[in-house]
């Protein structure tokens, strides 16, 4: 009973005043009008770019969309962005302020979002007061992930790239060595065939040829160093030809010319402002000073009561 009383209270206590209260909440929207024209407030626009990671392997336990995100969030981009476009400039901050880095960077995470995507993508949203200079930020932060992680993979692939060419020149080295160590051997003491000569020499050795015993005396003495310095030769070779393989396929990966990013949204210049919304802060305006001015008028009414009721 008490409730139905203190609400019909409050209706009465609207009705009595609702003339005053209908002026305020238009004034209220008049002033939320005005001041979220572009006269107050800079309109800025929206521009979304939307992009899967490509060619890329994940560190640790992060996934490819994580990665992208980190090295898209980098400074080294970011300042890249900030230089490109003298954001300086368009962000009115003084470069030579003291916390000018602290503001700037503020500022650029404040228009230029960047997050993931309930699919694992990327989204990055980028606000500026020029609708084409929004869309080609959103651009330009997907080129400079493309070369950032070009720059990434080529150092790090340049470093196995000269490994496995140091690697090829010290296996090219040791089997010269041990092919120049074979013809040595074969030049100085006339062997070229162990299997033919060894039947031969054994044949002439018995009809006691002189040039047969000291043929004989050659292989002997040498027949197991050859057979071992074949069998190195073809072993140092086998490695270098496998060595060889991966050396190429990390030189292709070297030279090549990759992307890092699945574009799947484009952006574009946005063709109407994102912010403000001036509905919204029109609404947002009348109802804050209509539930203002409603309290002020309870307490206007309750203290002209108290002021009546202790006369």
């Amino acid at each position: 009973m008490d409730n139905n009383f203190n609400n019909l209270s409050l209706v009465q206590l609207i009705l009595k005043w609702k003339w005053h209260i209908i002026i305020i909440t238009l004034a209220a929207a008049i002033c939320g009008a005005i001041f979220s024209s572009s006269l107050f407030i800079t309109p800025l626009y929206k521009s979304e770019a939307v992009a899967y990671p490509a060619n890329i392997s994940p560190y640790s336990d992060e996934s490819e969309t994580e990665q992208m995100l980190q090295i898209i969030n980098s400074l080294s981009i970011m300042d890249s962005i900030i230089e490109k476009y003298d954001l300086w400039t368009d962000y009115n901050i003084d470069k030579n302020d003291k916390f000018a880095r602290t503001y700037m960077l503020s500022e650029y995470r404040s228009k230029i979002k960047i997050s993931k995507t309930p699919y694992e993508a990327v989204s990055i949203t980028v606000m500026d007061k020029d609708p084409f200079m929004a869309c080609d930020i959103a651009k330009d932060i997907l080129n400079f992930y493309d070369q950032k992680v070009h720059d990434l993979h080529t150092q790090k692939v340049g470093e196995v790239v000269a490994m496995y060419e140091r690697q090829l020149n010290e296996k090219q080295r040791n089997i010269d060595s041990l092919k120049q160590r074979y013809t040595d051997i074969c030049t100085t003491y006339g062997i070229s065939d162990i299997s033919s000569q060894t039947r031969e020499a054994t044949k002439s050795l018995l009809s006691g040829s002189t040039k047969a015993t000291e043929m004989q005396a050659n292989l002997e003495k040498y027949v197991a160093e050859l057979i071992d310095l074949h069998t190195k030769i073809a072993a140092e070779g086998n490695t270098y030809v496998a060595t060889k393989v991966d050396y190429e396929q990390n030189l292709r990966f070297y030279h090549s010319n990759l992307t890092y990013s699945n574009i799947i949204t484009e952006p574009f210049p946005a063709d109407k402002k994102a912010f403000p919304v001036r509905w919204v802060v029109v609404a947002l305006c009348a109802l804050g000073a209509m539930l203002l001015s409603i309290v002020v008028i309870f307490i206007i009414e309750n203290r002209k009561r108290f002021v009546a009721e202790n006369k």
